[in-house]
This record gives structure tokens, C-alpha cells and sequence, in this order.
């Protein structure tokens, strides 16, 4: 009988990883900045070693070098904690009231977040039982202008960063209704500003439509978007104040307050 152990899986494979990961964690126990020569002393790695590694390190802003032969961690780190911080916060707030809002609808519903020139699905809330159901895979992405959580962050955008998003993407389309013209984006995020919920009406799958309101955090910024996807016959623009107080109840779980951020859109 083969004995089981876990001896395997406690160390990274790529022994450089090791070291580095060695080094960080090193670095996380002191407030104050640690010499190369301490470093090298407590991780038993060659000065010469340990100088490469953390000189990679400080290119990648993981460390800083506050003076010559001295390091510290670095604000990539923190950088990179608040983003993880923000995103499993948002999705831990919104689970409850996302299966709130579906038992309402019976309709998927979608918690996306922005990345780059795309939004990704980060939660979804469905039922198997509830007939045919439109179901975005979390990890799933779309580009921001087919999409309605990816209109309300372009509608949030600067006009000059709209333009840029456009030159960049050239505002390909996915079906015969999707917008591939800057001029008629510009419009829809218009009404989107104007209303507070943008739309995609079949514009990247034929046969689905989706509606989505902005969530907020506590410093006013657009951070996520809650959105319902039913087959296109049965969107009802009834379930907009439904969704638009979902959002409301997610972002007030975040710390936003509507009377304070007055220009958050």
C-alpha cells in the first residue's frame, strides 16, 4: 500500500519561487528596512543569490529599495491586496441579495467586474429547474461595449477614454445588433448616465438580453455591476427598480453613501 503524505504539495516546485516566496516572507515580519546581508543570514541563501532574486524583485515593485544594500516590501503588494480585497468583498456582499433578486425574476443573474478593455463574471446566481437561463461561466469575459455591466463603466469613463477604448478595440461586433460605431456608443452611454442602468439588446448573443446597474464602493467608485440575462423575450423592464435596489443594497454594503459620493454615476 502506497503511504499518503502531503510533503509534495508544501513546497513550489520552481525552486527560485521558493526563494523568493522565502524572502517576502522574511520581509512581511519586519516593519523597518532588513540589509541584504540579514536577509542572506536568516533564509541561508548566497548574498549573491538572495541580491538577484531581490533585485528582480524591485523591478516588479514587490520590494523597495529605500537605500543602497537595504529592502522592504513593496506597494505593488498592496497594490495587488486591496484589488483581491475589493473583489471577494463584493462578491461576498452581493451572494444574498443576487439570490434575492433570481427567486424574483427567475432569470440569471450576473456579478461582473471590469478588467482592462473587458468585464468578467465573477458570481452568478441561477436556477437549473427555471426552464431555459442564460448563464455567463464565471471567469467568463466579454468585451465592455457588447455587454451592459461593460456599457455603465464605459458610460463612467472620461470622453477621451471612451475614444481611446474605441481606437484600441475598433468596436468589433458580435451579432447584427451590436454597436461598432463610436458615435452611436456615445449615445447609449448617454441614456445609460441619464438613467443609471444600461442595456444589452441582444448585442453579444442573438436570442439574450441584459440589463445591469452600477454597485459602488465606499469611496464612490464604480466597482462592479449586477446584471439580469434572460432569453430575449422575456426581459422585463419591470425588474429594473428591483435591480437598481439590489445594487443600491449591495453598494450601501460596501460603505457607499449616496448623499455623500453625489457624483458618482
Amino acid at each position: 500500500m502506497t503511504k499518503t503524505t502531503h510533503d509534495t504539495v508544501t513546497k513550489p516546485s520552481v525552486q527560485v519561487l521558493e526563494r523568493m516566496f522565502t524572502l517576502l516572507d522574511v520581509l512581511a515580519t519586519r516593519e523597518e528596512a532588513v540589509s541584504l546581508k540579514e536577509l542572506s543570514e536568516i533564509t541561508g541563501l548566497h548574498p549573491s543569490t538572495t541580491h538577484r532574486i531581490l533585485n528582480d524583485l524591485t523591478i516588479g515593485r514587490f520590494v523597495d529599495r529605500p537605500e543602497s544594500g537595504s529592502y522592504r516590501l513593496g506597494m505593488r503588494l498592496l497594490e495587488l491586496g486591496n484589488l483581491v480585497k475589493a473583489r471577494i468583498n463584493v462578491r461576498e456582499v452581493a451572494l444574498l441579495p443576487m439570490r434575492r433578486l433570481h427567486l424574483a425574476t427567475q432569470q440569471a443573474i450576473n456579478l461582473s467586474m471590469r478588467q482592462g478593455d473587458e468585464i468578467v463574471y465573477v458570481e452568478r446566481s441561477f436556477s437549473e429547474r427555471s426552464g431555459m437561463q442564460v448563464v455567463r461561466a464565471i471567469g467568463g469575459h466579454a468585451p465592455l461595449h457588447l455587454t451592459s455591466t461593460g456599457k455603465l463603466f464605459l458610460a463612467n469613463d472620461e470622453p477621451e477614454r471612451v475614444r481611446a477604448y474605441a481606437m484600441r478595440t475598433g468596436l468589433a461586433g458580435n451579432t447584427k445588433n451590436s454597436i461598432t460605431n463610436l458615435a452611436v456608443l456615445e449615445r447609449e452611454l448617454s441614456k445609460t448616465r441619464q438613467y443609471g442602468v444600461a442595456r444589452d439588446n441582444e448585442e453579444l448573443e442573438l436570442g439574450v438580453r441584459c440589463m445591469a446597474a452600477g454597485i459602488y464602493d465606499d469611496q464612490g467608485r464604480l466597482v462592479a455591476g449586477l446584471s439580469v440575462s434572460a432569453p430575449a423575450d422575456r426581459l422585463e423592464d419591470a425588474w429594473t427598480t428591483r435591480l437598481q435596489a439590489t445594487a443600491s443594497e449591495i453598494s450601501s454594503a460596501l460603505g457607499f453613501d449616496e448623499h455623500r459620493q453625489p457624483n458618482a454615476r
